[in-house]
């Protein structure tokens, strides 16, 4: 997505400050009319894609070929990939198995399938695909592995300092930190219907993150995910990457103007423990345990998302299942 195709607004302000912009959607028609560089998709997202009109056939054509419902499953999720794949020119993160959440080598498993399913239909899973885990030990350990494979990963159900510092360390391409289920949480412990953007602690959030990883000069990307407001994404403009829904994005397009301000590092970010600054050594994991325990944020949503979609897959599962009846 250019800045120079979209004058005069929100989004192009966002583009402007050298935010890379991706869509969190498989919607087709989305992709077509707002054409961002990338594209994600969850287990939510397969799971409700079976009820869409482009991906239907698609259901029934991927449970027909095989009678492993857990290939069948796969083989759609990549179908949508592929799909997606012509519509983006970057990346397309198509996630592994929530439920090896806490399995390492089950997660490196099925990621190889997922790779060799995309390499099976002529895609350089190398250089287009980001195979999504979840961030706790286990996945990031995971992905670690097929980092050094040469095959880029996304560390997902980010919630707090100790899962993106230990992606960091592995050298995972991209994490996202979930601003919105941040925000949601510190709602309902507070009590409260809002909190001011300044204060969201989903944008204080990723802005300490980012700060974090330009001041170690880590390369892993920094991509917010999971809003709840144009407001939430017009605070983190400067930001590496922002998947955004479109109907967002169409807020922020349809939005004359520019950003003020944009996010610059050491602006509106939380304090930055010990552990996390440059010379600290790589966390262990026992401390990324306890780092991650002492966060009852990210302990209770990582927990919460990794659940959710499970139950998105065992749904998935159920349906296949019953197409190959």
């Amino acid at each position: 997505m250019s800045a120079s195709s979209l004058p005069g607004d929100h989004l192009t302000s966002l583009l402007a400050s050298g935010t890379v912009v991706s869509a969190d959607t498989t919607d087709i028609a989305a992709l077509e009319r707002l054409k961002p560089q990338d594209t994600t998709t969850n287990p939510t997202m397969i799971n409700a894609s079976r009820n869409l009109p482009e991906y239907e056939a698609l259901a029934r054509e991927s449970a027909s070929t095989t009678s492993d419902v857990s290939s069948a499953m796969y083989q759609l999720a990549v179908g949508v990939g592929l799909q997606l794949m012509s519509r983006v020119p970057g990346y397309v993160s198509t996630e592994v198995d929530a439920r090896d959440s806490f399995d390492t080598e089950a997660t490196v498993a099925r990621a190889l399938d997922i790779v060799k399913l995309y390499e099976e239909k002529g895609i350089d899973a190398k250089k287009r695909l980001l195979l999504k885990v979840a961030g706790t030990w286990e996945g990031i350990q995971a992905a670690k592995q097929l980092e050094e494979m040469g095959y880029g990963t996304n560390v997902t159900l980010v919630f707090g300092l100790a899962q993106a510092v230990a992606a960091a360390q592995a050298k995972c391409t991209l994490i996202s930190p979930f601003v919105g289920r941040m925000l949601d949480w510190h709602k309902k412990a507070r009590g409260v219907d809002a909190i001011p953007v300044q204060e969201d602690p989903g944008v204080l959030s990723v802005r300490t993150i980012q700060k974090i990883y330009r001041d170690n000069g880590w390369k892993t990307i920094c991509m917010g995910a999971s809003f709840r407001s144009a407001d939430e994404v017009r605070a983190l403009a400067g930001v590496d990457r922002l998947t955004v829904a479109p109907k967002l994005l169409d807020e922020l397009k349809a939005t004359e103007g520019s950003i003020p301000p944009f996010f610059k590092d050491g602006e509106g970010i939380s304090a930055i423990p010990a552990w996390a600054q440059p010379g600290a050594p790589p966390l262990r994991e026992s401390e990324f345990r306890y780092h991650l325990n002492a966060d009852a944020c990210a302990t209770e949503k990582l927990a919460e998302g990794i659940r959710m979609f499970a139950k998105d897959t065992d749904e998935l599962e159920a349906f296949m299942t019953s197409l190959q009846k």
